[in-house]
């Protein structure tokens, strides 16, 4: 069973850094497109960045030269480096894979079915 767990969420200071983890199952990097979502409260959920097996991001607008999604094979861990957090980035940050047809693994994209927990972040001004 495909097993995925964050952590690293806290509370930050705008213009400050976060790095999020997500460890995952073993060899999920060769087959699984991954990625990281996001959920405020009262708000619909959206895909933040995503990271296909051959390496290529994509990433939403909003985080575009702030947010970097890398993952590491060798510790089944995916990333996502947060710099110039602003309060509107405060949210419940999920890791998601799943099997993507090629071209589809896309931030917010519609294969992903295997979910996390969430990890809260809160970004103060």
């Amino acid at each position: 069973q495909v097993q995925l767990v964050e952590s690293g969420g806290g509370p930050v200071q705008a213009g400050g850094s976060l790095t999020l983890s997500c460890a995952f199952s073993g060899y999920m990097h060769t087959v699984y497109c991954l990625g990281w979502f996001r959920q405020a409260p009262g708000k619909e959920r959206e895909g933040v960045a995503a990271i296909d097996t051959d390496g290529t991001t994509d990433y939403t607008n909003d985080v575009k030269g702030r947010f970097t999604i890398s993952r590491d094979a060798a510790k089944n861990t995916l990333y996502l480096q947060m710099n110039s957090l602003k309060p509107e980035d405060t949210a419940e940050y999920i890791c998601a894979a799943g099997v993507c047809p090629r071209y589809d693994c896309k931030a917010g994209s519609w294969c992903y079915t295997n979910w996390g927990q969430g990890a809260q972040v809160t970004v103060s001004s």
